[in-house]
């Protein structure tokens, strides 16, 4: 049974080069610098074992780029869904929006029931 054992937070920008991708790769580094637990290791379990479910949210979830997000993870078993979410907030000279991505990143286990 896979068993949720942490959720982190985080959000990243790409102030102006409308990068979408880059915006969520910061949401996902933020997330993941905010916890420093070695949580496979309190279980007896290896780092590989981690089942992790990221969720990005973007206003263009087309424009992300899920292999550059996969990368970011040094291990575990990564499932990625980028859905329309976060911000484009106009600049005020009428150039490129700045981009707000937000990432939401849970951590689990298979259990025994």
């Amino acid at each position: 049974m896979k068993k949720r054992m942490l959720t982190e937070l985080g959000m990243g920008t790409s102030l102006r080069r409308q990068d979408y991708t880059e915006a969520a790769v910061r949401a996902v580094k933020d997330a993941l610098w905010h916890n420093s637990i070695n949580l496979a290791e309190l279980f007896g379990r290896d780092k590989s074992d981690m089942l992790i479910d990221l969720e990005i949210g973007v206003q263009q979830p087309d424009l992300v780029a899920q292999d550059t997000l996969a990368a970011v993870f040094p291990y575990g078993q990564v499932t990625i869904s980028v859905v329309k979410g976060g911000l484009d907030v106009p600049r005020a000279d009428g150039g490129n929006p700045t981009v707000i991505a937000n990432a939401a990143i849970s951590v689990s286990f298979e259990m025994e029931a």
